[in-house]
C-alpha cells in the first residue's frame, strides 16, 4: 500500500512539472506571436485596446498563416548545385517550422546557415511513420505509409500532400545531411534503411542519398526512462493502468478528437492519418479511442514503445551502419559518481523538469522477475543520463549487435573522418539543453552547433570539399 500511495506521489509530481513546462512553452510562443501580430498591425492597435477575443484570433492567424506556408512549400527549397542541405530533426513531443508560430525547436541553430530545414514531423507518432515523413517533406509527393504497414495499423495509407518537396533534387548525387534530435536521431537510421531496401514506390532511392548523420543526445538504443513512465519492462509495448504516459495517452485522444482548428495548426501531435475527429468517428468513436479498442495506442504505432530497450532492438536488428555515410554522435550525461554511487552531477545545472528524472534513472533497478532485455545486461551500465536518456544509448548503435565506433575528446581528433565509422563524444549537459531555450546552453550552444555545421560543411563529403556560401564562427 505504501509503495502504490509513493507511486502516486511521483505521478502526480511528474504530471505537475510536464504540465507546468508544456504550459511555459505554449504560453512562450503565444505571448512571442500575440505581441508580434501586435507590432505589425501599427498604431492602431496602441491606441485602442484590442477587444477580449483579438488575442485569440492574432494567435489563429499567426498559426493558419506559418501552416499555410509549409503546406504551400514556401519554405526555402534548396536549389541543384547548392552545397547539400542539412535538415535538423526533432524529438519527441517536437515540432518543425510552421508549428508553434516563432518558436524554434532547436533555438535558432537553423540561422546559422542558409541551407538548413526543420521539418515538422509527428511529434508522438512512431518512428516508422515519421520516417515515411520525412522522405515526402524532402522530396515531395504525398505521404505513403506503406499498404502493409497501414492494414496491420489500422490507419489511412496516405497522409499529408507536399506539391513541392523542400529538396526535391534529392538523389545520390545531391545528398543531404541530417541532424536527428534525440527519437530524431533513430528516424533518420529508419529512413535510411528504407532508402537503402528502396522502400519508396516511384523512386530509385539508394543509402548513398544520406551524406552525413549527427546524433544529438540520440535514442540509438532505448532508454529506461520509459519504464518509469508507464511502459511495462515485461514486454516493452504496453502501458500499466495508471501511470505517466496513460495520462498523456487520454489528453492525446481529447485533444485529436475536438479537432479544433486552429489550435491544431498551432501543435499537432501527428496522428491525422488515425482520422481520430469527431467529424469522423463521433462520440461512440471516442469511446473507443478512450478504452483502447482502436487508434494509435491500441495498435502500439505511436512512439513509446520504439523507445523501449526491447522497442529499439527490434529496430536495430534491421538498422545498418552503411559504409558511404559519416557517422557523429554527441552523448549527454548529467551524472557523476558520489562515495561509488551514481548522483545528478548538480542541482542548478539540471534543467527544473528533469532533475527528478535523472535522480530516478540513476536508481533503475531491472525488475528480478522480468527477462533481461538482452544478454549481458547490467544495471550499472545504464545509471549514467541525461534525464530523458541513458548515456548508453546515445553514443552509437551497440544493441543487439555494436556497430563501429570511436570515443573522441576533441572534434579535431576525428579529422580526417572515415565513412562508416560512428564517432562519439560525451558533453556534460542534460536532455533539453541545446533546444528551444538558447540562453541556457550560453556559449556551449555556438560551440556545438558551429562544430556541427562545420562538420557537415568541411569534413564531410565523398569526393572534394564542397564551396561554402556561409562560414560559421571558428
Amino acid at each position: 500500500m505504501a509503495r502504490f500511495i509513493l507511486r502516486l506521489m511521483e505521478l502526480g509530481v511528474s504530471a505537475a512539472v510536464h504540465l507546468v513546462f508544456g504550459f511555459y512553452v505554449f504560453s512562450t510562443a503565444v505571448a512571442a506571436d500575440i505581441s508580434q501580430a501586435a507590432a505589425a498591425s501599427g498604431s492602431f492597435l496602441l491606441r485602442r485596446p484590442p477587444p477580449p477575443a483579438a488575442g485569440e484570433g492574432a494567435l489563429v492567424d499567426v498559426a493558419a498563416a506559418g501552416e499555410r506556408d509549409e503546406r504551400r512549400g514556401a519554405a526555402p527549397v534548396v536549389l541543384d548545385g547548392s552545397p547539400p542541405p542539412i535538415v535538423l530533426v526533432h524529438g519527441i513531443f517536437g515540432f518543425g517550422k510552421g508549428r508553434l508560430g516563432g518558436l524554434s525547436y532547436f533555438a535558432g541553430a537553423e540561422k546559422k546557415d542558409d541551407r538548413v530545414l526543420v521539418p515538422d514531423l509527428g511529434s508522438l507518432t512512431s518512428i516508422h511513420d515519421r520516417a515515411r515523413e520525412l522522405f515526402y517533406y524532402l522530396k515531395g509527393g504525398q505521404v505513403d505509409y506503406g499498404e502493409d504497414h497501414s492494414k496491420a495499423c489500422d490507419h489511412t495509407q496516405f497522409g499529408r500532400i507536399y506539391p513541392t518537396g523542400h529538396y526535391p533534387v534529392w538523389d545520390e548525387q545531391n545528398p543531404v545531411h541530417f541532424v536527428g534530435h534525440s527519437a530524431g536521431a533513430q528516424v533518420v537510421r529508419v529512413l535510411h534503411q528504407m532508402l537503402a531496401d528502396k522502400a519508396f514506390p516511384g523512386h530509385d532511392t539508394s543509402e548513398d542519398w544520406i551524406l552525413s548523420l549527427t546524433s544529438l543526445s540520440g535514442a540509438l538504443n532505448g532508454t529506461t526512462r520509459t519504464y518509469y513512465d508507464g511502459m511495462l519492462v515485461e514486454d516493452g509495448k504496453s502501458m500499466r493502468p495508471i501511470c505517466l504516459l496513460q495520462l498523456c495517452r487520454l489528453g492525446v485522444i481529447v485533444y485529436d478528437w475536438l479537432d479544433i482548428s486552429w489550435l491544431k495548426n498551432y501543435y499537432n501531435f501527428g496522428f491525422d492519418h488515425y482520422e481520430m475527429s469527431r467529424r469522423k468517428v463521433g462520440f461512440s468513436g471516442l469511446i473507443d479511442l478512450l478504452l483502447g479498442h482502436t487508434g494509435p495506442f491500441a495498435s502500439g504505432d505511436w512512439i513509446l514503445p520504439d523507445l523501449t530497450i526491447q522497442g529499439s532492438i527490434k529496430l536495430n536488428s534491421r538498422l545498418r551502419t552503411f559504409p558511404n555515410t559519416f557517422y557523429f554522435s554527441y552523448a549527454t550525461k548529467k551524472t557523476r559518481k558520489l562515495f561509488g554511487i551514481t548522483v545528478p552531477s548538480s542541482v542548478l545545472g539540471v534543467h527544473p523538469m528533469l532533475f527528478l528524472r535523472v535522480l530516478q534513472m540513476c536508481m533503475w533497478r531491472h525488475p528480478q522477475n522480468a527477462p533481461l532485455p538482452y544478454k549481458g545486461y547490467r544495471d550499472e551500465d545504464w545509471e549514467d543520463n541525461d534525464g530523458a536518456l541513458n548515456t548508453i544509448s546515445m553514443t552509437h548503435p551497440r544493441i543487439p549487435i555494436e556497430h563501429p565506433h570511436r570515443f573522441v575528446l576533441d572534434d579535431s581528433d576525428c579529422h580526417p573522418l572515415q565513412p562508416g565509422i560512428w564517432y562519439y563524444k560525451i558533453i556534460e549537459a542534460d536532455h533539453i539543453l541545446f533546444i528551444v531555450n538558447r540562453e541556457r546552453a550560453g556559449v556551449q550552444f555556438d560551440l556545438l552547433y558551429d562544430g556541427i555545421f562545420q562538420r557537415c560543411r568541411k569534413h564531410a563529403f565523398r569526393k572534394s570539399p564542397p564551396t561554402v556560401p556561409n562560414e560559421t564562427s571558428q
